[in-house]
């Protein structure tokens, strides 16, 4: 692995991005006013389509009692190609002694990745640029005593929404029987899915954007993959969806326009 830092930046080489096996794989250890290492699996078996990516903060033990810090992350996929388009997620995290990884599970695409002509893998390298921008600092003593995780069916889920998760499994019994990562985090990322599916569709149609709606249908492909039994949320899905349809017809053929322009701008840039 190739490892570069300059301020708040920290860039990540995977090399030999062809020869990894499953599981995961960690980069060097950075400062970003504490230690931060990034965490990926990059191909976790070829059973999903995307690529995982987090950021930790390792040996956290060794960090004072009650540290609590927030942070705006964000990840750049680097296209590797001159002009090429990079891809980029960021989002704002607490860290905490409990909360100590944050990250997106459904970021890249793995076959926009792997593929040779798309530019993020070159020479069998994959570039990733981390930046860590932290916002809060609390104290030990300005911590508020964060809420015990139980376990529920093999989910450990905060005190706080122990109720709804009860209700959850009651009412549709069985829908995660078939969930098989032993990894709590991504246990923990499957049901955060499902959770933010559910907020979502549970907003009128008229709340919903299309963009919504595609998130919504990622997601949903995500969990299913992994083994979640969510009929009730496809049928609210397809319901919404259909009352949109001309909408997303015509946002569809805006991309389509906008992808067309963007090629014939490669081929006249090469």
């Amino acid at each position: 692995m190739g490892n570069h830092q300059a301020d708040k930046k920290f860039t990540w080489v995977i090399k030999n991005y062809n020869s990894l096996g499953s599981g995961s794989v960690y980069s060097d250890t950075f400062k970003a006013d504490c230690c931060k290492r990034l965490l990926a699996f990059p191909k976790e078996n070829n059973i999903y389509d995307y690529f995982f990516l987090y950021i930790c903060v390792p040996n956290s033990e060794s960090l004072p009692s009650g540290w609590r810090k927030r942070a705006k992350v964000s990840f750049t996929m680097v296209n590797q190609i001159p002009g090429g388009l990079s891809q980029q997620r960021e989002a704002v995290y607490w860290f905490d002694e409990k909360d100590t990884t944050h990250g997106f599970e459904s970021m890249f695409l793995l076959s926009e990745i792997q593929s040779s002509d798309k530019g993020f893998l070159v020479n069998g390298e994959v570039k990733i640029v981390a930046e860590v921008d932290v916002l809060e600092v609390i104290g030990e003593l300005d911590v508020p005593e964060e809420p015990e995780r139980i376990d529920i069916n093999g989910f450990q889920v905060p005190a706080s929404q122990v109720e709804s998760m009860n209700s959850l499994f009651e009412k549709y019994r069985g829908f995660a029987s078939k969930i098989f990562p032993k990894n709590q985090h991504l246990r923990k990322t499957f049901l955060d899915v499902v959770l933010s599916m559910t907020e979502i569709l549970c907003k009128s149609p008229e709340e919903l954007s299309s963009g919504d709606l595609a998130e919504a249908y990622s997601a949903l492909r995500f969990v299913t993959k992994a083994g979640f039994k969510l009929d009730w949320l496809e049928k609210k899905l397809k319901e919404t969806g259909k009352s949109r349809l001309q909408e997303i017809e015509e946002d569809l053929k805006d991309l389509k326009v906008k992808c067309a322009d963007m090629d014939a701008l490669l081929d006249f840039l090469r």
